[in-house]
């Protein structure tokens, strides 16, 4: 299987870096894992309604161009599914027995996607109603995928 996941940003912080280069190492057995940046627009605090979605916009330009033909598209979005680890393991699972094994993680900027990513993804996910940072998200979302593989091989880190 082949996972790629698109932010936008760069991270910043060294222990979110060595925590994605830990499960990064992790993924090796079970699938190619790759994690793309695309660059964030300035948003200043105070933006205007209109302000704001046109740095999403721009932002989901970078995005969408990256979308590669066959790639099934996962967007994490505040409002999408909120589902268990389990369940994200049985989609993983759902998705490699239809023949669909390259899978596109997207997580947008500070102002969230622009409308244009989210529609033109198959599963809208979402980590529950807090405010992550995005940077950690990266993290958390490859922690997620990894706990997946496992909990699909019935291997017991995911308790």
């Amino acid at each position: 299987m082949n996972i790629e996941i698109i932010a936008v940003g760069k991270v910043k912080e060294n222990y979110i870096s060595e925590g994605l280069k830990e499960f990064l190492k992790r993924m090796k057995p079970f699938a190619v894992v790759e994690i793309k940046e695309v660059p964030d627009e300035r948003a200043p605090e105070g933006l205007s309604d209109r302000e704001a979605e046109q740095v999403k916009a721009r932002e989901g330009e970078r995005l969408l161009r990256l979308i590669k033909p066959g790639q099934v598209v996962i967007v994490l979005d505040s409002k999408g599914r909120n589902i268990s680890s389990e369940e994200l393991a049985e989609e993983i699972s759902r998705w490699g027995l239809r023949g669909k094994s390259d899978l596109l993680f997207i997580i947008g900027g500070s102002l969230g996607l622009h409308c244009d990513v989210i529609n033109r993804a198959e599963m809208v996910l979402s980590f529950g109603k807090m405010t992550f940072p995005h940077q950690l998200m990266r993290l958390l979302l490859l922690e997620q995928i990894y706990r997946a593989f496992k909990i699909n091989r019935g291997e017991p880190y995911h308790k």
